[in-house]
């Protein structure tokens, strides 16, 4: 694993941005044999400034592939790498960083590749190299394997180079390269095809690199591409034996359709509002107009409510289809999502079905769910809808996901939909979203098998991956991978049963053992390890699937040691282990770790910052990211919850919003203060959490009156210990001595003893205890010159934090719902406002109907939510007078009244 910068030869010549690095090179070389891709990306660079700084190597990695080394050479100082189990790794890593001898590699998700990204200082005049290697599966849809290679040098580079070579036993039907990185480098790729082996290269010239002639950037960003298919004689799949593994390619053609049995699961949550909701329909219409007429089929749209198109599955006869077109057509995005009922509704339909005998025996049942957020209403805790789908599936059929645009979590989607032997996709909620939905459907539209069963002989045979599928689509592979006795074994036979549209199938395949040894030792280039790689890429795959459905806390344990050996084993980083990369003497130190869900967060102590990053909601709780929901007035209304209702929240100057999740209300009053004074708005002994707001005054008054609002607010967690101090400038936590400080022109989060802040930039701050409670604070800018208006804060705090009973303040009180009683609603003065009465508390007294403002979605003109106000700074609904829970200090707790 060592490397050197000595092969660099004459680095002149070399285009430089203002901060003097030169890319002397970068070099993408991936080997595929037999679907297994080996990728290293290379980069060498010189700090040609008079100064040291700081040099960056940021690659994407696929998601689901193995990175298994990573080098950098410092002038002809080697840093080598080793796995190793990852509290023993970060042990290791903090002892060097307590020396100051340690620096970090980050991991971080972004969209369906993974970045690996490190900076390193570099003296003047020094040169660094870094190497990356990792290999994955490239897995088969539509009838294509495809391997995805992220080009994102960030310059222009001397030597640019992606070389691809590909070695397939069964033989290459053909190798196609798409133009994926734009007419810019149309023409510049070569293919060399033969039976078996295939040569891709693209090497474009550094004039070809420029965006334009004159230009000093690069017009390389994007995914350099490869598809191809191998040829297909048996029925029962493609046996190789090599080295004491073999691995079975499943792929059968020319089988007729299996009927289905499939439902269609919409969000029409307001998010989806737009483009993505027209491309969805447009979609959906296709979609529709390609169910077969022995197919049964229905629909069911969510948002905070769940409707079925028909309450059970009809046949896709022209009628039928043509009224659900009408019908997908009438839907208009708006509300919350409440994934779980959905869900639970479509597995109720299928499992009813199932139970009435409406199924085909031989038909294929299956849950197409597209959707665009989390959950924001119902059951939000996403290892429970797991759970609770996962409980009604049964394992009877498969759940497929559509994880639309930037914000989704797609990573919930992938676990549901591999929990229920299905897939997800992410598409990206563009003018390609109806492209990318019909595609994705053509991947398990077409049903050929069920019930697959691989046979072999079991005193030749061990450690095999999986040996039973419930479905085979059209146009997919089923790979499963074992080790072999080769030394008292010729043949080996593996025989497939399964069930297809007419008949029960028993396909067999014979192989013989020594029949790829000749040709795989005659090619440089093919991996002679290949299928001991695959083994333990399918193995520690499965192995983590089980893990995460496993029944009991011991099996997952014992399932993780197996994980974690084998991960050490094959020298691999999964979410078990770490890379250490170190020079030779051992004092010079880093640490690549696998990426984290910042809702999780990982290190006491660290702190992410990421100025201009685009924003990543999956950092902020689900109930943050609410959409505009248009408002009716209707006489004491009590729907299901939305998103944008169920809140309190207190903005502007302030006024109070205080949701009632019972009995589906919102109540509002205001609160009329000094500036200066300190409100307090959540105190908490049981728990050990305050929340307190201090109140600034506006420039000058108006109609004889000042207005107030939050100019600042504080949170203290006693139990850690934690101040959270929040301005209109900044934002800062503190734990004793030590502080950490951003400011609201950054986008970037902070993690301390399990609390997560999250900044979006000249926006929102997120706070996030665990799984227990959140906070957001919401920044509101006015002109700076305004002659009136003063910068102020909003805060959002949900009605299912965990307070405990003793919990009380201007908001906490109403953790414990008091019970309220409206009648006798009568006319107002004015007509879009009726009065009613309130008893409550055993206080009665008059209330008035009418809108308040949550600025979630529009900071600007807010949206309207309907309330019933209470007058006199809350009086009668809130416990004693509002100057009961003035408080001395921003981190005081409440003396209850």
């Amino acid at each position: 694993f060592q490397r050197s910068t000595s092969d660099w030869g004459y680095v002149g010549d070399l285009v430089e941005d203002d901060d003097k690095i030169g890319l002397y090179s970068y070099k993408v070389q991936s080997t595929i044999t037999s679907r297994l891709a080996n990728t290293m990306i290379q980069a060498k660079m010189v700090n040609n400034a008079k100064r040291s700084q700081h040099i960056v190597f940021d690659v994407q990695v696929p998601k689901g592939a193995f990175i298994d080394n990573f080098t950098m050479d410092i002038s002809g100082i080697t840093f080598t790498s080793k796995i190793r189990e990852k509290s023993e790794a970060r042990k290791m890593y903090a002892q060097a960083k307590a020396k100051g001898k340690a620096a970090g590699i980050v991991r971080s998700n972004a969209l369906d590749m993974e970045n690996f990204k490190t900076e390193v200082n570099v003296p003047p005049g020094m040169r660094i190299q870094f190497e990356l290697h990792y290999h994955e599966m490239i897995r088969r849809k539509l009838s294509s394997y495809e391997h995805v290679i992220s080009v994102k040098p960030g310059r222009l580079a001397k030597h640019m180079e992606v070389d691809v070579r590909i070695i397939e036993p069964q033989g290459l039907r053909y190798v196609h390269v798409p133009n994926s990185l734009g007419d810019h480098f149309d023409g510049i790729t070569s293919i060399s095809k033969g039976e078996k082996k295939a040569h891709v290269s693209f090497k474009p010239t550094m004039a070809q690199q420029r965006k334009c002639p004159t230009c000093s950037s690069t017009a390389l960003d994007g995914n350099f591409v490869v598809q191809y298919d191998v040829n297909r004689e048996s029925t029962g799949g493609e046996l190789e034996i090599f080295n004491g593994y073999f691995i079975h390619f499943f792929a059968p053609e020319n089988l007729d359709p299996l009927p289905k049995n499939i439902l269609f699961v919409i969000d029409v949550s307001g998010s989806m509002w737009g483009l993505k909701m027209k491309q969805t329909i447009e979609a959906m219409k296709a979609i529709l107009s390609e169910l077969r007429a022995a197919d049964q089929f229905s629909l069911i749209d969510f948002n905070h409510n769940v409707r079925c198109w028909r309450d059970n599955l009809v046949s896709a006869t022209p009628a039928q289809v043509e009224d659900a077109k009408k019908y997908i057509q009438t839907i208009h995005p708006n509300g919350g999502t409440n994934i779980n009922e959905a869900l639970l509704r479509a597995t109720f339909i299928l499992n009813e079905a199932k139970n009435l005998g409406m199924l085909d025996p031989n038909s294929v049942s299956m849950i197409v769910l597209v959707s665009d957020g989390d959950p924001t209403v119902g059951e939000l805790k996403l290892t429970t809808i797991q759970r609770n789908v996962k409980q009604s599936i049964k394992d009877e059929f498969s759940l497929f996901c559509l994880g639309i645009g930037f914000d989704v979590d797609y990573d919930f989607l992938q676990r549901i939909a591999t929990d229920n032997r299905g897939m997800a996709q992410r598409i990206f909620g563009n003018q390609e979203t109806s492209a990318q939905m019909k595609s994705f459907y053509n991947q398990v539209s077409t049903p050929l098998l069920k019930k697959i069963q691989f046979n072999y002989p079991q005193e030749s045979v061990s450690d095999v991956t999986q040996s039973s599928f419930h479905n085979y689509f059209g146009g997919s592979e089923i790979v499963v991978a074992g080790k072999v006795d080769t030394e008292n074994l010729q043949h080996l036979e593996s025989i497939v049963t399964a069930t297809a549209a007419n008949a029960e199938l028993v396909m067999e395949t014979l192989r013989d053992v020594e029949e790829l040894d000749g040709f795989m030792k005659k090619d440089k280039y093919a991996d002679p390890e290949f299928t001991k790689k695959l083994w333990a890429y399918l193995t520690v795959n499965q192995m983590l699937a089980e893990r995460n459905t496993a029944p009991t806390a011991a099996l997952k344990r014992n399932i993780t040691k197996s994980i974690l050996q084998m991960s050490l084993d094959h020298h691999i980083v999964t979410p078990f282990t770490a890379m250490l990369i170190e020079n030779a003497e051992k004092d010079e130190i880093m640490l690549a770790d696998q990426p984290k869900d910042p809702r999780r967060g990982c290190c006491p102590g660290t702190l992410g910052l990421t100025p201009n990053a685009p924003n990543n909601n999956k950092a902020i709780p689900a109930w943050a990211n609410v959409t505009a929901v248009p408002v009716s007035f209707m006489p004491e209304q009590r729907s299901p919850p939305v998103s944008s209702l169920s809140i309190n929240r207190v903005d502007n100057d302030p006024h109070f919003i205080i949701h009632l999740p019972k009995s589906q209300r919102n109540i509002c009053f205001n609160i009329n203060s000094e500036p200066g004074k300190i409100l307090n708005l959540v105190s908490d002994p049981g728990t050990g959490v305050v929340v307190n707001g201090q109140l600034v005054g506006a420039k000058k008054t108006e109609n004889k009156k000042l207005n107030t609002y939050f100019g600042k607010i504080g949170f203290y967690f006693k139990n850690k210990g934690l101040k959270v101090e929040i301005t209109t400038e900044m934002i800062t936590l503190k734990d004793g001595s030590y502080g950490i400080t951003l400011t609201w022109s950054d986008t970037g989060h902070i993690i301390r003893k399990q609390l997560l802040i999250s900044v979006k930039k000249e926006s929102n701050v997120t706070i996030t205890v665990g799984e227990e409670m959140s906070f957001m604070v919401l920044l509101h800018r006015v002109w700076k010159n305004h002659p009136v208006n003063v910068d102020f804060l909003g805060i959002y705090i949900p009605p299912e934090n965990r307070f405990s009973p003793a919990a009380h303040g201007l908001i906490g009180q109403f953790a414990s719902e008091p019970e309220v009683y409206i009648h006798h609603q009568r006319p107002g003065q004015a007509p879009e406002k009726p009065q009613a009465t309130m008893e409550v508390k055993g206080n009665k007294f008059t209330v008035t109907r009418g809108l308040q403002k949550d600025y979630r979605t529009d900071r600007v003109r807010g949206t309207d939510v309907q309330c019933w106000f209470v007058h006199n700074s809350g009086k009668g609904f809130i416990d004693g007078h509002y100057k009961d829970y003035l408080v001395p200090h921003l981190y005081s707790f409440l003396k209850k009244p």
